[in-house]
């Protein structure tokens, strides 16, 4: 089966097209600048690239068409025709309560989406636009699912799940902990069960997915029960421009000293928080490295403090589920940076955990980079969310 998956965003569209039993990656790529000038960018192995090419997208349908027109490109496309694609994937952010696993969509699907906007309204709009765009293109005969990335942590028990506030916030407007990056989190769970050679079903899994966003999961016989990030992606570790989890009465503070309303305050905790606030040098790790090296005292606080957010989680995430087998590394930093995945597992000798830094020294690559005598395993999984939408998508499609 040939599987599109689509992530849309307000002004973009991330494509990719899948062969979901192979795992053959057929053509990739991006629409960006959608409804103001249009770039389009392609890519397939052995095939001319295009990289950020102008195309008039006024709407994501002239994105899609775009998209489609290319992989069935005489020269540089990859498929014959578009009855050669099987079925639409679309990651969709927030399925609220409504949704525990991935979905066909149907009418009723797509009003559910709609009332799950308040809860993403930055994200779930343009997810819904992406998925329109799709069906005014392509027509209601070719299959769409939506896959979600809180789906995956439904599986929270209500202690985890749960704020300490009013009851009647959550069971009038929803107030709870959803948690994000479920995708990725299920697929590394997968694959580390593969590694291990054991039932996902008989393994306790502490999954890092480290990147400018960052969360971490508690994953306990293939379920999730417990996650870092909140009601909103914002909740958690500090990440690249996101504060994480901090004292609520410092926004009141800051408001009221800095002369801020709350949009103002949030847009500082979203945007101008984290690793770039505290090192006042950059939100992407590696600049912070380089920073460090040179000798910016604050960029190295900004890594040690994201450092040991991460620690604290694994020890807090072992505790609740009475033991853990492996630990996972994945995600941009989680992939590549050697020395923050030594800075944070190294220290948890006390829980089993034992790291090789010669195996550890690698980037990208499936491998466990514990020491062989490690009582608990440390597991670098590179992420493959589209892989993931593609498999759950195929899996609806077939019936």
């Amino acid at each position: 089966m040939n599987i599109l998956v689509i992530n849309a965003g307000s002004s973009s569209l991330k494509y990719q097209l899948l062969n979901p039993e192979t795992g053959v990656l057929l053509a990739k790529g991006l629409c960006e600048r959608i409804g103001i000038d249009g770039k389009f960018t392609y890519k397939a192995e052995g095939k001319e690239t295009l990289d950020a090419v102008d195309v008039a997208m006024p709407t994501h349908s002239e994105a899609i068409q775009a998209v489609l027109n290319a992989l069935v490109d005489a020269k540089n496309g990859v498929i014959g025709s578009m009855k050669e694609i099987d079925a639409v994937g679309h990651r969709v952010v927030h399925g609220g309560e409504a949704f525990n696993q991935s979905v066909l969509i149907t009418d009723e699907v797509m009003k559910a989406l709609e009332d799950c906007i308040p809860l993403a309204p930055l994200h779930n709009p343009a997810n819904i636009t992406g998925i329109n765009a799709c069906t005014a293109v392509m027509g209601k005969d070719v299959p769409q699912v939506a896959v979600f990335d809180t789906a995956f942590h439904q599986t929270m028990p209500p202690k985890a799940y749960m704020y300490a506030l009013p009851y009647a916030y959550y069971e009038e407007d929803k107030v709870r902990r959803y948690g994000f990056h479920g995708t990725s989190h299920k697929y590394v769970a997968g694959r580390a069960a593969a590694m291990l050679g054991k039932p996902a079903e008989q393994l306790k899994l502490i999954s890092c997915h480290l990147g400018n966003g960052s969360s971490v999961t508690a994953i306990d016989g293939g379920r999730s029960v417990d996650t870092s990030m909140g009601f909103t992606p914002l909740a958690g570790l500090p990440m690249g421009t996101r504060s994480g989890d901090l004292d609520a009465g410092i926004l009141q503070y800051v408001m009221n000293k800095q002369g801020l309303n709350i949009d103002q305050m949030l847009d500082v905790l979203n945007k101008k928080s984290g690793v770039q606030g505290v090192s006042g040098v950059s939100s992407d790790f590696r600049d912070l490295e380089n920073a460090f090296k040179d000798g910016n005292q604050r960029a190295g606080l900004a890594v040690d403090m994201f450092n040991y957010g991460v620690k604290k989680l694994i020890g807090a995430y072992a505790a609740a589920m009475g033991g853990v087998d492996a630990i996972i590394f994945t995600a941009g930093v989680g992939e590549n940076s050697a020395s923050q995945r030594l800075a944070i597992a190294g220290g948890l000798e006390f829980m089993g955990v034992k790291m090789d830094a010669e195996a550890n020294n690698v980037r990208g690559r499936e491998t466990v980079i514990s020491a062989a005598d490690s009582q608990v395993k440390v597991l670098l999984i590179p992420t493959n969310e589209e892989l993931m939408i593609a498999v759950d998508t195929a899996a609806l499609a077939k019936g």
